[in-house]
């Protein structure tokens, strides 16, 4: 991946994490990374609507991984596409807890861990700083 590439997918997501919002300014490990929304061991392209800029912790849990278990209906779902669904739609805030809205959102959730402990602490304690939501 070239640097006018990977200028154009922190550019397009105003260098926030596509998947919690997070801006770069404030997540624990920088830079964001850029990670393929479908792996490039599926066949997953290295261009700009297969890729997203996230947090570090959300790209490590997913990997490779195209779905994940619903928590309430134990079916298997696919995750969030930052290209195709609307964020709004799937997720909501309730304090520093992101939930899934939907079994697509719910399913991101879970294989992403966006709510570990680790997670959860960092965000509360943007909150605490007044950082948080952004």
């Amino acid at each position: 991946m070239d640097a006018k590439l990977r200028a154009l997918v922190r550019r397009r997501a105003h260098y926030c994490c596509e998947y919690c919002g997070l801006p770069e300014a404030l997540a624990l490990v920088v830079p964001l990374h850029i990670e393929h929304i479908t792996a490039r061991k599926h066949r997953g392209p290295t261009l700009p609507a297969n890729l997203v800029l996230a947090c570090h912790h959300y790209n490590f849990h997913k990997q490779t991984d195209l779905v994940g278990i619903d928590p309430v209906t134990g079916k298997r779902t696919r995750l969030f596409h930052p290209r195709r669904h609307k964020w709004e739609r799937h997720f909501r805030w309730e304090g520093v807890f992101l939930i899934g809205k939907t079994g697509i959102g719910r399913a991101t959730v879970e294989v992403l861990a966006m709510n570990d402990d680790e997670v959860v602490d960092s965000r509360t304690k943007l909150r605490e700083d007044g950082a948080f939501p952004w």
